[in-house]
């Protein structure tokens, strides 16, 4: 407050502050706003917090900020007020009782939200802040600063109003009932004049002031909604999180939401809810970057699909993920990789190693590798800084490898929270998502579903683990799930090479799967058990072509001398007809030449 101010208030004594809380109680009994514009609410236009508050904060009425120091209190009123003028054309002030309004300014140039060119139409700053050294003496109110603020209301048409840090101004007086006395003259003013009021506090920063005799505890229980606003330390990360204790007459969410403070101000996160919009589907396939595998899941993933690939440490999943952002590229698709393992030249350098060539993609701007370990803070700053970055590149592909990491900045709840986030958001913006999961080392070898657990939630499931036999170990990789689509059960071997990324057909022996030099060698040995067979096989149909062929001579000389011993039949059975017919012949002929009688009929 300044001195002029103060002043003028301690002039008008205490008869005056009774007159004072009369009028403004016969004003707020007059130009109360009417039961229709309490119902409404003032958008705040802060991403996730309207949602929470189904609209905003209570319009005409008042809403009480608090929270800790660093809890985003003063970012929270300044954006509220920023983006009223901005966004909804409501005229705002900002009462700062503990920074200076150029400091405040100076600070909020990062958010770019252009305070200067507001300040002169839409917004106003009212220092109010005690001067140092200052010593209160006798009893005061803040009468004369409300009648300031009322005509600085009425000149410009402002419809908000923030008053940051009152509990500054509070300390100054003398007891707790004049405190009191003060909040609620500050309240009515408010509710007599239909401005939408946020008030910024660090007192009563936790919910069991509430129920103290301290004044904002009791204002707590005045006002129409309370936030509360803590900002604290999990496992070594820096956590900010938003809770709305109350809201009268209105739903809300009542759990505790995570936030960050990002280039344009709070951003909450706000976790999908049963009846909002689904996000359109596609049934457009496109390629995992290796053939064999698109063969594997009936011709790859689904466009704007979540992919989630698992595995243990060195079993390729980093090879997979840059596969897919190879053949991403090379239909023109704007792609973004993310890596929390390996600086992006790294990343390109590998890959290489297998055939797998990004180099011209991010050189002709259609791939962006970001390097997520410059990156610090919560799994929700993480999350802020992907979705920003992929928005500005217009990323129409995006692989995060490992996502898994999440779960290593703050607590794991958090970190699922915000993968659950993240796949919701991908598939609002129809972005196909390829994530990596990291899986312990140590843990069982077998399907272990992801640290964040969210193989539920992902459309395609992709498992890589190890394969020890011989003394070697060998990569294998199986389909655990492929919503919407038939495909293959069987665990096939991943080879890298300098040509590219392959998988083998599935070969078994004996009911188990082989794979690596045990392979090779059944493969050899069966190759020279095949070339045995076919030595033998060809000899054993040599011998049997000789034996046909003798046969065949054989039976061709028997057909002959059957043929000749047929003749020869036939000869002496024409031979033998010949003989008997010459000779009854010849007897005729003799008995003619006798004058012989005719033979006479034979009797019966």
């Amino acid at each position: 407050m300044t001195p002029t101010t103060r002043k003028s208030a301690e002039r008008k004594g205490a008869a005056r502050k009774g007159a004072t809380q009369k009028s403004a109680t016969r004003k707020g009994a007059t130009r109360r706003p009417t039961s229709r514009v309490a119902s409404t609410k003032a958008p705040t236009g802060i991403t996730g917090f309207d949602e929470i508050t189904g609209g905003g904060l209570p319009r005409g009425r008042t809403t009480l900020a608090i929270g800790g120091p660093g809890s985003g209190k003063t970012i929270l009123a300044l954006q509220f007020l920023v983006n009223g003028a901005q966004q909804f054309g409501e005229a705002g002030i900002f009462v700062a009782f503990e920074e200076t309004s150029s400091r405040i300014v100076a600070n909020a140039e990062s958010f770019e939200w252009g305070l200067d060119a507001l300040r002169r139409k839409k917004l106003f700053f009212l220092d109010a802040q005690p001067k140092p050294g200052v010593v209160q003496s006798g009893n005061f109110d803040i009468s004369g600063m409300l009648a300031v603020l009322e005509a600085k209301a009425r000149a410009i048409g402002a419809r908000r109003i923030v008053f940051d840090a009152l509990d500054i101004v509070l300390a100054l007086l003398p007891d707790a009932t004049a405190k009191r006395r003060e909040i609620y003259r500050l309240h009515e003013w408010l509710l007599a004049r239909g401005l939408t009021g946020l008030i910024t506090s660090k007192a009563g920063g936790d919910e069991a002031s509430a129920h103290s005799d301290q004044p904002f505890g009791v204002m707590q229980f005045m006002v129409d909604c309370v936030v509360i606003l803590t900002h604290g330390v999990v496992l070594g990360v820096s956590q900010r999180n938003l809770r709305v204790q109350k809201y009268r007459g209105s739903r809300f969410d009542e759990n505790e939401s995570p936030f960050v403070i990002g280039t344009h101000g709070l951003e909450v996160a706000v976790a999908r809810t049963l009846g909002s919009a689904t996000a359109a589907v596609s049934n457009e396939r496109v390629s995992s970057g290796v053939a064999r595998l698109d063969t594997m899941l009936g011709g790859g993933y689904y466009r704007g699909a979540s992919v989630l690939i698992t595995g243990f440490p060195g079993t390729a999943k980093t090879t997979l993920s840059g596969a897919f952002a190879e053949a991403a590229c090379r239909r023109g698709e704007r792609t973004m990789f993310v890596s929390f393992d390996s600086d992006g030249s790294e990343v390109m350098r590998n890959l290489a190693s297998v055939g797998i060539r990004l180099e011209r993609h991010v050189r002709n701007g259609r791939l962006r590798i970001v390097s997520a370990r410059t990156i610090t803070g919560s799994a929700e700053t993480y999350l802020m800084h992907i979705k920003s970055l992929a928005s500005e590149h217009r990323a129409q592909c995006l692989v995060i490898d490992p996502v898994s990491t999440l779960s290593k900045s703050g607590n794991e709840q958090t970190a699922h929270s915000v993968a659950e986030r993240l796949i919701d958001w991908s598939k609002s913006q129809g972005i196909t998502l390829v994530c990596t999961s990291l899986l312990d080392e140590m843990a069982n070898q077998g399907e272990a579903s992801s640290p964040l657990q969210i193989s539920t939630l992902a459309d395609t499931w992709i498992h890589l683990n190890y394969l020890v036999q011989a003394g070697e170990r060998n990569r294998g990789m199986s389909i655990v799930k492929s919503r919407g689509t038939a495909h293959s059960n069987q665990v096939r071997e991943l080879i890298l090479s300098d040509a590219g990324v392959t998988l083998t057909d599935a070969y078994t022996a004996g009911g188990e799967v082989l794979m690596g030099t045990l392979r090779w060698q059944k493969e050899s040995a069966e190759r020279l058990a095949r070339d045995v067979a076919d030595v033998a096989a060809k000899l054993k149909r040599l011998r049997l072509d000789a034996e046909e062929a003798e046969l065949r001579v054989r039976l061709k000389s028997l057909s002959m001398e059957l043929e000749a011993k047929l003749g020869e039949k036939e000869l002496l059975e024409r031979t033998t007809a010949s003989i008997a017919t010459e000779s009854t012949r010849d007897r005729t002929r003799m008995r003619e030449l006798r004058g012989a009688d005719a033979p006479s009929p034979a009797r019966s």
